[in-house]
């Protein structure tokens, strides 16, 4: 049988506004089922993908009966899911838990702990030839080891051999500097992860390669610019620090008003506050992380000094500019924010088709 005959297949967790799963279908994968327990991310990812495809509830909900009930007839008989894929809700690696010691990290916390064995469940359930984990890089520091363990170990008894790696979207040709986790478990092998296809403007050559440099924030949103809007109240940044705002060079934040920077009397003290405070954006640089919450006072900030649009933070993402959002704009950026950058998804997604194709046929 041709490894092409069939037309791969995956199913999502923690789908959200589709990010993941957009990337996924551009690689060539028919994401057949999508699970999310957010009701706007539910409504985006059905004006976006079509309705039905994805399950609103708790990964929690899904069971044998959930997958036969929802997948049977979507595929071919004796065939299962080429790959299952995910990144379940990032706070209980997040650097934040860093600062905010009164909460708990990893598996810990209780949504940590439910959702990853979530996902591992799934995985258990749908055996597919390939999964694909993703979270913040936190995920990979020490202290939070038992999550990571878990994950390896319970897939690697299901007889996957993994892969993981904390990658870079902006090595990958998204607009941002971005530093992902992913881990990549393959049936038979072991993955290998895509070499960047951007570097680095720093760097003049990468393994001896040269590459393109980093897509800046200015090629990818600059001629948004253009299109100032005569009221953009909504758009108001910096609260009560506005008119100092306007004096941060871009690319740089409030470090700029501290003693150690040379400012003559400062108005902060060093790393008192969070990086991303008065944080204001280069265009001749990848956009810093887009965070899942908006702030007027947190970057990353437009260089304009005022909070970015949600078209601006669709681009940084590398989401098309007609892809839709259900709620709020503080809902729509909360979508934005949390999801995997599609191109980065694209650039993994076909290299685990193409090395689950150069195995032979699909199951």
């Amino acid at each position: 049988m041709s490894p092409r005959k069939h037309k791969l297949t995956s199913m999502s967790l923690f789908s959200g506004c589709g990010g993941l799963d957009l990337g996924l279908t551009q690689a060539g994968f028919d994401v057949l089922l999508a699970n999310d327990n957010d009701a706007h991310c539910v409504a985006s990812y059905d004006l976006n993908f079509g309705a039905g495809r994805i399950l609103h509830g708790s990964v929690t909900q899904i069971d044998e009966s959930v997958i036969n009930d929802r997948l049977g007839s979507k595929l071919a008989k004796g065939r299962h899911i080429d790959l299952l894929a995910g990144g379940p809700p990032c706070p209980p690696y997040s650097k934040s838990r860093f600062y905010r010691k009164n909460k708990p990290r990893a598996l810990a916390d209780p949504i940590g702990e439910e959702t990853l064995r979530g996902y591992l469940h799934t995985l258990d359930i749908l055996r597919p030839r390939a999964f694909l984990f993703e979270n913040v890089f936190g995920f990979a520091y020490r202290v939070h080891k038992d999550a990571f363990n878990c994950l390896l170990s319970t897939a690697e008894s299901l007889g996957y051999q993994c892969s993981s790696a904390v990658l870079n979207a902006a090595d990958y040709g998204v607009p941002q500097i971005r530093q992902r986790f992913f881990m990549v478990g393959m049936l038979g092998h072991k993955f290998k992860f895509p070499p960047p296809t951007h570097r680095d403007p720093g760097k003049a050559e990468l393994n001896g390669v040269s590459l393109p440099s980093w897509t800046t924030a200015g090629e990818a949103i600059g001629d948004l610019d253009t299109l100032e809007k005569a009221d953009d109240k909504g758009h108001f940044a910096g609260g009560k620090h506005n008119d100092i705002l306007k004096l941060i060079p871009p690319g740089d934040n409030y470090l700029f008003f501290t003693k150690e920077r040379g400012y003559a009397k400062p108005l902060f003290k060093w790393r008192s506050r969070y990086w991303s405070f008065l944080l204001k954006l280069s265009p001749t640089m990848p956009s810093w992380t887009i965070q899942a919450r908006r702030s007027n006072n947190m970057g990353p900030l437009h260089w304009r000094n005022r909070m970015l649009r949600i078209e601006e933070v669709k681009r940084l993402q590398g989401f098309p500019d007609d892809w839709k959002l259900t709620g709020t704009i503080e809902k729509q950026w909360r979508q934005i924010g949390n999801a995997v950058p599609p191109p980065l998804a694209k650039v993994i997604g076909t290299a685990i088709r193409a090395q689950l194709e150069s195995c032979g046929a699909t199951s």
